[in-house]
């Protein structure tokens, strides 16, 4: 199935926003760097979003590439983010990576940590 047709099918969806962003974070870092984002326990709400700078990649990683960015997604943390989207928003309150998680029923005010 063609995932350009049926958005649906996309398990973590970067925005233009945010590959943009993250392809200039890693032109300052070693060759080969990616952003991991994942998932783990914590926060104020009971899951928190992690990004980390990496040169690391599992076999069973999720690997997004957009306009000169890499993202991954281990496989345990795409359970967690299945239909999400990784924007980067630069407002008046400040410049962040900001997750859109469909499977979030609250999140904290800072947008950080979620809970199902």
């Amino acid at each position: 199935m063609d995932t350009q047709t049926h958005p649906e099918t996309i398990p973590f969806a970067v925005t233009e926003s945010a590959a943009h962003r993250i392809a200039e974070i890693l032109a300052g870092e070693a060759p080969g760097s990616v952003l991991r984002v994942s998932v783990e326990g914590g926060g104020c709400s009971g899951f928190q979003y992690r990004f980390d700078v990496t040169c690391e990649k599992a076999a069973d990683d999720l690997v997004i590439e957009k306009d000169g960015a890499t993202v991954l997604v281990d496989k345990v943390s795409l359970d967690y983010l299945a239909g999400s989207r990784l924007d980067f928003v630069d407002d008046l309150i400040g410049a962040s990576f900001r997750v859109e998680n469909p499977q979030a029923s609250s999140s904290c005010g800072c947008g950080t940590s979620f809970s199902l």
